[in-house]
């Protein structure tokens, strides 16, 4: 597998940094693992054009995670003009709120008679689907956005992708990581606790009981980016905007 980091920050951009959204080739397919609403924009400076991905995985519905997909479509049906069909994976939820940010972003554009085929399939946390030759496996993770918040295992019968989503901690992230060739976490803040977010302050102690290959923290605000070496020096690599990483 490759990764490219697309996007690696917060919903507020801290640091510059884009919103989430990992762009995953393996021998099978191209993926997206979120989707940001900054996106298109991370996409075309990293000159990776969305026309190649066969699927997008997202681990939960709040805009910094999936809010690209209205723009990421129409420019597909009007611009670039795709023919190739495309899968998008998400919670149950996934659909009724894409067709949302469709309307409110763009009215009518649910009622385009699209020019390629894209369907919407719904994971239902717990149980996991074959979307585009993976096998993608939910597990629900303490997160509120509206619909179930997952964590996200996505593998193509040789290597194994993990990611926590945004979550506290939860012991539900052991299956995920357990086996894990990469794992990629948030950890949005220093420390104390955040609702629905990581700290590194609850994170290190635990750091033991992840039994990923490699991990690999994202998402940090403005006071967790400061503390980098920390993480560091724990043995973690920190992505960054544009990072590629063959595991």
């Amino acid at each position: 597998m490759r990764l490219t980091v697309v996007g690696c920050g917060d919903a507020f951009g801290s640091g510059g940094r884009f919103n989430t959204c990992f762009w995953l080739e393996t021998a099978k397919a191209t993926l997206l693992v979120d989707c940001g609403a900054s996106s298109p924009v991370a996409l075309k400076a990293s000159a990776l054009d969305f026309d190649r991905v066969d699927g997008v995985v997202l681990s939960h519905l709040h805009g910094d995670h999936f809010g690209a997909l209205p723009f990421l479509l129409l420019d597909a049906q009007l611009l670039t003009r795709r023919k190739r069909p495309l899968t998008i994976a998400g919670p149950p939820g996934t659909r009724e709120r894409i067709a949302a940010a469709l309307d409110v972003f763009f009215p009518r554009a649910t009622s385009n008679s699209w020019r390629f085929p894209f369907d919407i399939v719904e994971i239902v946390p717990g149980q996991s689907a074959q979307i585009v030759g993976h096998t993608v496996a939910t597990t629900e993770v303490i997160h509120q956005s509206g619909a179930p918040s997952t964590a996200v295992r996505i593998s193509d019968g040789e290597k194994l992708f993990a990611y926590s989503g945004d979550t506290e901690w939860t012991e539900a992230l052991l299956p995920v990581a357990a086996g894990a060739d990469l794992l990629i976490i948030e950890c949005y803040g220093h420390k104390g606790r955040v609702p629905g977010h990581l700290t590194w302050e609850i994170l290190k102690p635990r750091l033991p009981d992840l039994r990923a290959r490699r991990i690999m923290v994202t998402h940090m605000n403005a006071i967790m980016l400061r503390h980098q070496d920390e993480l560091v020096a724990a043995g973690l690599m920190v992505a960054e905007d544009g990072a590629v990483l063959d595991f």
